[in-house]
């Protein structure tokens, strides 16, 4: 059985189940889900003093609001990248967006300490499988080298836009809202998921896998 070219693979999917969606769409996306995984490893930093008074952290334990969301990323971002290899970039993209977005809601509400650093920590392990999901979308979706280039420096661009506006942003609903939009800030992803990964028919996202690719071998 002969393997399937991946623009073969693109016009099989071009039937009813399926619309082709342009490149810039789904360079948007993923740039959007890095920018958002980006900026809450600063968000919070502005919104530390409040978050202390609030929910009573020790002056110890208030750093571990960054440091639990920093470790647990990093921990997690080879196993992250690893499973968009095995189970699919487009799986792992929606798996690792809910999980960010459903953390950061919870991290919204908390009420103590252990669940505010719980919740940090797990939408750290969300940022882990979602970067490299939209890493690799941006890769495969642009196969001509120039505008694989462009687009990744397009990707990494906006990725340090993020940092770089994480404080501003979180200073900015510390002051006018409080400290807990600086996660529900990205609870609306979850409230209302992007079109282009809600159902499986409407593949927007490259969704191939290690394993497919190889069963579509001789």
């Amino acid at each position: 059985m002969d393997a399937q070219s991946p623009t073969t693979n693109r016009k099989a999917l071009s039937g009813p189940a399926a619309r082709h969606v342009p490149d810039g769409v789904v360079l948007a996306l993923a740039c959007v889900a890095q920018f958002m995984v980006v900026l809450d490893v600063s968000i919070v930093n502005v919104a530390l003093p409040s978050i202390g008074r609030t929910l009573h952290y020790s002056p110890s334990g208030l750093q571990w609001v960054v440091n639990a969301y920093v470790l647990t990323f990093a921990g997690f971002l080879l196993f992250g990248g690893r499973s968009a290899d095995l189970f699919g970039r487009r799986r792992v993209f929606i798996f690792g967006l809910s999980l960010f977005t459903l953390a950061s809601l919870a991290g919204g509400i908390a009420q103590g300490p252990a669940w505010l650093t719980t919740a940090r920590a797990v939408q750290g392990i969300g940022g882990a499988f979602l970067s490299p999901a939209t890493l690799t979308i941006v890769i495969t979706t642009f196969p001509d080298a120039t505008a694989r280039a462009r687009a990744l420096g397009i990707w990494s661009a906006v990725a340090g836009a993020g940092g770089a506006a994480g404080s501003v942003l979180g200073g900015v609903l510390t002051a006018e809202l409080s400290w807990r939009w600086v996660l529900f800030v990205n609870s609306p992803w979850r409230q209302r998921p992007p079109r282009a990964c809600a159902t499986p028919k409407q593949v927007w996202l490259p969704a191939s896998s290690t394993r497919r690719a190889r069963s579509a071998g001789p």
